[in-house]
Parts: C-alpha cells; sequence; structure tokens
C-alpha cells in the first residue's frame, strides 16, 4: 500500500506566515526517517530545519532555494511504497490548484494570545489543546513565549498547555516591583488562579527554571512536576557578562555578539532576530526591567539563590546543552532527578533540539500525570 505525502511550509510561532527556503539537505530519490531534516528554512523570527513527518523516499523537491513561500504551501514529496510518476504529478497538480495562500491561516494558527489583568497589570499568554493535567511554559530572562515557539503545539496534543510573557518581557506590562523571583512566582500563580488551573507540571527555561522552582518553594501543592531546561537556580555560576552585555546592547554590532552564545549554531541569529530584539528592548520600562531583574536575581554576575532543595520534593526533568555557555551543565548534578544533557548543544537547546525536547518533556509528564 502507497502513500503519497505532501510536505508543506510549517507554521512556527504566532506570527510567521511565509518562509524562504534556504538550502535542500536530503536529494531526491534519498530515503528519509521520520524526525530527519530535510530543508533550512529562514523566517522573521529564526533559521530552522523543516523535518520529515513520515518515513519514504524525497520524490520531488518542488520549492527552490531562495524561494519564499507562505505557510502551508507545497515544499516537497514523500512517497511510502510504489508510486509513478504520473501519481505523483496528479497529487502536485491537485495540490497546487487548490493551494491558496493565507487561506485558513487565522483556522491554522488556532486561539490567538490574550491578555488578563493581574494585580493591577496585564500579563500576555496563550494556550492551546485541552485536558490532562495543564503544562505551563516559563521563558527566561529577556525571552517571551516566542521562545516556545517549536515545542507549544507539539506539547499541545492532548494536552493544555499555556505560554506567558513574565512582567517586563514579551507583551506584558513592563514595571516590576521587587524584581525578584518571588514577584514572578506570583504572576504565575495569579495566572493558574485566573485559569482555574489547581495544579500545573511547569516547565521553565533559564530564569524561567528558577521562576518554576521558587514557585513549586512557594505552592508546592500547585505543582505537579518541575521540567527545568538550562535552568537557573541550581548553582551560583552564570555568564554576568552576557546578561549586562544583552541590557546594555543598543545596537545590533553591540547585541549580535551576546545573542550568540545563546546558540549552538551562530547562523541562527538572523537579522530579523536583531531587529525583532532591539525593537522589544526600545519599549519603554524594558531596560528598567531588565537592569532591576540582573542586579536582584543576578547580582554581581552570580545567581542570588539557591533552590536545588525544591528539587527532592518534586518529580523533576533537568534538560541541559552539554556546551551551555551561560549556565554550566554541571549545575545538574548531584540532584535526584532525571539528568538529560545533550551534546552539542547550547542554552536555547528547546529551540534548536526542539524534537529530542518535545519527546523527554512529552514522556515525563506522560509519566508523572
Amino acid at each position: 500500500m502507497s502513500q503519497i505525502h505532501t510536505l508543506t511550509m510549517p507554521k512556527w510561532g504566532l506570527s510567521m506566515t511565509e518562509g524562504r527556503v534556504d538550502v535542500w539537505l536530503k536529494e531526491e530519490g534519498q530515503a528519509v526517517s521520520k524526525g530527519d531534516d530535510l530543508l533550512d528554512v529562514e523566517t522573521d523570527k529564526i533559521s530552522s530545519s523543516v523535518e520529515a513527518p513520515f518515513s519514504g523516499v524525497l520524490r520531488r523537491q518542488i520549492a527552490r532555494p531562495d524561494e519564499t513561500l507562505a505557510v502551508g504551501a507545497l515544499l516537497g514529496i514523500v512517497v511510502e511504497g510504489e508510486a509513478s510518476e504520473a501519481e505523483v504529478d496528479a497529487v502536485v497538480e491537485q495540490f497546487q490548484a487548490g493551494f491558496v495562500p493565507g487561506e485558513g491561516a487565522e483556522e491554522d494558527s488556532g486561539p490567538k494570545p490574550q491578555k488578563v489583568e493581574l494585580d493591577g497589570r496585564l500579563i500576555r499568554y496563550f494556550e492551546r489543546g485541552e485536558g490532562g493535567v495543564p503544562l505551563l511554559l516559563i521563558h527566561g530572562f529577556g525571552g517571551d513565549l516566542n521562545n516556545w515557539m517549536f515545542n507549544h503545539e507539539a506539547l499541545a496534543t492532548g494536552q493544555r498547555v499555556i505560554a506567558v510573557d513574565l512582567p517586563g518581557h514579551g507583551e506584558s506590562a513592563k514595571q516590576l516591583q521587587r524584581g525578584d523571583l518571588a514577584e514572578l512566582s506570583e504572576v504565575v500563580l495569579a495566572l493558574l488562579d485566573h485559569l482555574d488551573i489547581a495544579e500545573a507540571h511547569l516547565v521553565g527555561h533559564s530564569m524561567g527554571g528558577a521562576v518554576s522552582l521558587n514557585t513549586a518553594r512557594l505552592a508546592p501543592q500547585r505543582v505537579r512536576s518541575l521540567t527545568l531546561i538550562g535552568s537557573a537556580g541550581l548553582g551560583r555560576e552564570i555568564n554576568g557578562e552576557y546578561l549586562q552585555g544583552f541590557v546594555d546592547a543598543a545596537n545590533r554590532n553591540a547585541l549580535k555578539p551576546q545573542l550568540i552564545k545563546l546558540f549552538s549554531n551562530p547562523e541562527l541569529v538572523n537579522r530579523q532576530m536583531l531587529e525583532d530584539m532591539l525593537k522589544y528592548k526600545r519599549l519603554e520600562g524594558v531596560d528598567a526591567a531588565l537592569q532591576q531583574l540582573v542586579s536582584t536575581v543576578f547580582a554581581e554576575g552570580r545567581q542570588q539563590s539557591d533552590l536545588r532543595d525544591v528539587v527532592a520534593g518534586k518529580p523533576t526533568l533537568l534538560i541541559w546543552g552539554a556546551a551551555d555557555a551561560i549556565i554550566p551543565a554541571g549545575h545538574s548534578s548531584g540532584l535526584a532527578a532525571q539528568v538529560e544533557v545533550l551534546p552539542g548543544q547550547g542554552h536555547m537547546v528547546q529551540m534548536e533540539a526542539a524534537e529530542q525536547v518535545n519527546g523527554l518533556i512529552a514522556g515525563f509528564v506522560q509519566q508523572h500525570g
């Protein structure tokens, strides 16, 4: 029984409408396995590889290098089993005849981000999926809910998954009061209250890991499990030069060398990512909020909170890039947790090794209900 699969331009993140094909990584006629990288695509947020959603043979490369195509457009054809050239031609012709760029984009993107006033300030969040004990995704310093663009939808299969912009970040209100972990944890708990969530799995990246740990310390009954990715809160060391360099950077030339430290592949830091980050940093109140966090949570280039004891009280998964240049992977040692250190990966491992990270999180959360 043969199957002719259409490979289409994926939608990564909330704002993606199109992508530019960079290079094909597999040749026509080559066998591919589910999860293989087939081609590289650059979007207005990030460059990434399109993975094969199915196994078979890459029979047709439709998209050409340097071609910019809408989300949902046909990139190629993968065939499981046997199919004649005429059968492949027919599928391509039928797809192209029916494809309208942008049509159904509203439905495809699912629910829209929402904003809610919590304790007098607006907080943006975004949710997908339903059922199960919900997952709450908490980004790191200088990030926002788009840091989960390769994870959110994959994790929301049969499960409610929420991503939040912490105060001072993304499209949430910029003002901070104390600028400490307790304030950020209070926002997390207030959002859970607003969403009527009694208990959640917390998934935190970097500073968001420390927020997750601190939330479990303050309200253990609200936290089912912890997944901590390149997490703060588990040791004293942190790349203080990066933190202050990020806060101080006021142009592309100053910002680029800082952002490159986050990734194992520096080419992911494209011009648009730099522009977007500078646009965020120029918003009123952002610089003050970031400086306040650095001065409080990471004073003198050191982590101020030791939350290692929290791990013993909760099922915990630690995911780290072995080459993390911001927080050492060694902070994961000696803890009563499932530890996964991914070779060659950097600090933004949930973006660069998304499929592997998603699989680890899904398996862990399933195990702990």
